[in-house]
């Protein structure tokens, strides 16, 4: 095979393949005078604590999305605990989640004492397994967690079809996927109920806050009622009453939080978040066409996949959080996915073998006894036994084997991208001399 990167591996004692300074190329969130401008309006006026800008936020965000209602949180977690409780989880319930995801996707239903019932996932898309979804459901399941992992969208049409089959809540988990097409809609608008993160980290980064998104009146209320007292009709030091957000069943309760949460999302957060949306579109777009140049110059690269939709699918990865590539082993003489990327880091990338540990192993989900029960959470509310082992989800304890991380470019620059590419093209095409 001739080799289209030439020259001796790094990690052999070679020249390193990436030498340009990346500049602003991995930086991220933009942020602009605009942005400390917003920020510096709340903190001037005091009113960080409030709702007003909050609330501009919301009805902006929820337009964007092409979503009824839209609810600000002080984090992702919970957004995803709200939107749980909204949709029935409690004690004794099932919720089904993807084995490989972070923990706050799921672990907030042990809280409300429920257990979680890990699927495996796609090869292809990291994503929850639509095949793996409907015999893991009881009399006791409430919710299907979807996770659109790095920006990948689920394949909600066939999930959606056994949660409507079943008369069980689809919860999307849009946190690493703002901005992400399935088949031409946004990710967050397809379930019941959408909720996503937006600390620093992720593509719409706009500090510790988090969103929910929904349709569904009912749902929107419920996730009020559980942790936005100020919103229940109490008057507040810092927020005028608001009496027509509840209906009356709910609005008995107001000025207590029934889930004894404080949900709300600080303004200097809310703020940063308005102009962050103005420009968030483009800024994405730069992103895709970066990762896709990423991508391209690799295709056909013996080993490596690239880990986005098809091109005709409809589909996209949105701001591409977290972006990873997929690894073949079988095809580069078993080199595994660790000694490969030792070598590529060698050659000056960053990269990982692996992406989120499996969850469904970790002792949190098999002993933890959070109610102080004598017995784990996961069974001291009369669930059915859900716990799983290893070799219960191949394909998700198999990642550190599968699947690597790769550059998240936030800027389309051709000569940079491509020296990351050939750092990745030269050790696959001389696998055979990585140390084993």
């Amino acid at each position: 095979m001739t080799r289209a990167v030439k020259g001796k591996l790094a990690i052999l004692g070679g020249p390193k393949t990436v030498t340009k300074d990346p500049g602003k190329m991995f930086r991220w969130p933009i942020v602009t005078r605009e942005d400390e401008q917003a920020v510096l309006d709340v903190l001037r006026r005091g009113a960080m604590s409030g709702t007003d800008i909050t609330k501009q936020f919301e009805a902006e965000f929820a337009q964007w999305m092409g979503m009824s209602f839209a609810l600000g949180y002080c984090n992702g977690t919970e957004s995803l605990r709200a939107a749980m409780w909204a949709c029935g989880l409690g004690a004794g319930d099932e919720l089904i989640c993807p084995g490989m995801t972070y923990w706050a996707s799921c672990t907030a239903a042990l809280s409300l004492g429920a257990a979680v019932n890990f699927a495996d996932i796609e090869a292809h898309s990291l994503c929850i397994d639509p095949k793996d979804i409907e015999h893991r459901i009881g009399p006791r399941t409430k919710a299907i967690m979807v996770v659109h992992y790095t920006g990948y969208p689920c394949d909600m049409d066939p999930i959606m079809a056994i949660a409507r089959k079943h008369n069980v809540k689809v919860i999307e988990d849009v946190s690493h996927a703002q901005g992400s097409l399935y088949k031409g809609r946004k990710c967050g608008t397809i379930g019941d109920i959408g909720a996503m993160s937006m600390m620093a980290g992720k593509s719409f980064a706009i500090g510790e806050a988090g969103m929910m998104v929904t349709n569904e009146r009912q749902l929107f209320e419920r996730c009020v009622a559980y942790g936005h007292y100020e919103r229940t009709g109490a008057a507040s030091l810092y927020n005028p009453v608001d009496k027509s957000i509840l209906n009356v069943d709910l609005n008995k309760y107001a000025g207590i939080p029934l889930g004894g949460f404080k949900h709300r999302m600080n303004q200097t957060c809310s703020a940063m978040g308005r102009v962050q949306l103005k420009y968030y579109e483009a800024r994405i777009a730069e992103i895709q066409a970066a990762m896709n140049r990423f991508w391209d110059l690799l295709e056909g690269v013996p080993g490596l996949r690239a880990h986005r939709p098809a091109k005709d699918s409809g589909s996209t990865m949105g701001g591409w959080y977290a972006a990873h590539g997929l690894y073949r082993p079988e095809e580069l003489g078993g080199l595994s996915c660790a000694k490969f990327c030792e070598a590529v880091r060698a050659e000056g990338v960053p990269t990982h073998p692996g992406a989120n540990f499996a969850l469904h192993l970790h002792p949190v989900f098999h002993e933890a006894d959070i109610f102080n029960m004598g017995k784990p959470t996961m069974i001291s509310f009369g669930q059915r036994d859900v716990r799983q082992g290893t070799g219960s989800l191949p394909v998700v304890e198999n990642t550190g084997n599968s699947c690597y991380s790769i550059p998240w470019f936030k800027h389309d620059k051709p000569a940079i991208i491509r020296e990351y590419a050939n750092a990745f093209r030269k050790v696959a095409e001389q696998a055979d001399q990585v140390p084993r």
